[in-house]
C-alpha cells in the first residue's frame, strides 16, 4: 500500500460515481445481503443474490460443520449468467454489513477469474444516507455467459499452508473475531483457536466505526498492518 494512497484504489468506487453511471449497459450492481433486505429495498436497478449471499458449496448445507468451500465453477457460472453478469460485464458489489459480504462476491468473482469487480465503498449506509435512488423492484438482467476461470493463486490449500507455517518469509493474517481468535468462540466448528504463529487483526477495523462505514484511510491501514509485520515484502495468507 503506498504511503500517498490506496495501492489499488481502482478496487473501490464512491457514491456519486455510481450514481452517475445507474444506467450504464454492461454495469451489474449486486446487493450482497440476504435476499430479504434486498427485498425491502436496494440501489436502483441491483439485483439481488438468488441463492445464499455467501456463495457455499451446495455441501454446505447437509453438513454445517464442514468446510464451507465456494460454489463449484459451474454452478456459479449459471448463476452469474442469471444475474446478467457476463465475461465482459462491469459489476459493482455492496452491503449494509461493512462490506463484509461484498468484499466476499468481489474475491470470488476474482477467483473465477473475472476481475472486472469493484466494492462500494460506505455500502448501502452511504447510499441511503445521502438519499440516492433507490427501488423495491427487482431488475430483469439481459442474457449473459459467464466463463470461470480459476485462479489457483487466490487459494491457499490446507497442505499448503502447513508446509508454511513457521516460515519467516510468511503472515498468516487471522481476521476473525477477537472471540474467534482467542478460541472463546468455536462458531460450530469441531476446533477453536488459530494457526500457530498467526497474527491477529479483526476484519471489522479495517472500516470506519461510525456511519456510513467506509475503508478507513490508507495510511492507517498500513499503519495497522505495519505493526503486525504484514509488509509488502511478505506472503501474506489469510483467513
Amino acid at each position: 500500500m503506498a504511503p500517498e494512497g490506496y495501492a489499488r484504489p481502482e478496487l473501490l468506487v464512491e457514491t456519486d460515481w455510481l450514481e452517475a453511471h445507474l444506467g450504464d449497459t454492461n454495469l451489474r450492481i449486486v446487493d450482497c445481503d440476504v435476499a430479504d433486505m434486498y427485498r425491502r429495498a436496494h440501489i436502483r436497478n441491483a439485483v439481488g443474490i438468488p441463492e445464499h449471499h455467501y456463495l457455499k458449496h451446495p455441501s454446505y448445507a447437509n453438513n454445517p460443520k464442514g468446510y464451507p468451500l465456494v460454489t463449484p465453477p459451474d454452478p456459479f457460472a449459471q448463476l452469474m449468467e442469471r444475474m446478467g453478469i457476463g465475461d465482459d460485464t462491469l459489476v459493482v458489489a455492496y452491503d449494509v454489513s461493512g462490506s463484509l459480504y461484498a468484499a466476499r462476491f468481489w474475491w470470488v468473482l476474482n477467483h473465477y477469474g473475472h476481475t472486472q469487480v469493484r466494492v462500494l465503498n460506505g455500502g448501502w449506509d452511504k447510499w441511503f444516507g445521502e438519499n440516492r435512488p433507490m427501488s423495491v423492484e427487482a431488475p430483469r438482467p439481459p442474457r449473459a455467459t459467464f466463463t470461470p476461470r480459476q485462479d489457483p493463486n487466490l487459494i491457499c490449500t490446507l497442505d499448503y499452508g502447513v508446509s508454511r507455517v513457521g516460515k519467516p518469509e510468511t503472515v498468516f493474517l487471522d481476521v476473525r473475531t477477537d472471540a474467534e481468535w482467542e478460541g472463546a468462540n468455536d462458531r460450530g466448528n469441531l476446533r477453536a483457536g488459530h494457526v500457530p504463529g498467526a497474527v491477529h487483526l479483526e476484519w471489522s477495523r479495517f472500516i470506519a466505526s461510525d456511519r456510513p462505514r467506509t475503508f478507513k484511510p490508507a495510511q492507517e491501514l498500513r499503519a495497522m498492518l505495519e505493526e503486525r509485520g504484514v509488509t509488502p515484502d511478505k506472503e501474506i495468507i489469510t483467513y
